[in-house]
């Protein structure tokens, strides 16, 4: 079981945001940057993302780096609703 409130404070020390984000099946956000570090974590469901190409489908509580500027997609490629964090380091 993934303790959202343990992340969000161990992410809070590292200086990133923490929220939950909500995708129903089939959503897909592509191509994105940030100007900022991003820290993803899946929750719940089923959750693929793309960074600079390379593919990446973390397990539960799997925490993710994207890289400030790195061109990244997220897709949820499951049959079911995904919950996931991502939070961004201060600039």
């Amino acid at each position: 079981m993934v303790d959202r409130h343990q992340i969000a404070a161990d992410w809070t020390a590292r200086g990133f945001s923490c929220e939950v984000w909500i995708d129903p099946p089939g959503q897909r956000w592509e191509n994105l940057t940030h100007a900022t570090d991003e820290l993803v974590i899946d929750l719940e469901g089923e959750m693929e993302f793309e960074i600079e190409g390379q593919t990446h489908r973390p397990r539960a509580g799997e925490e993710l780096l994207i890289p400030a500027k790195a061109v990244h997609s997220a897709r949820n490629i499951g049959s079911t609703t995904a919950r996931w964090l991502f939070g961004y380091g201060r600039s």
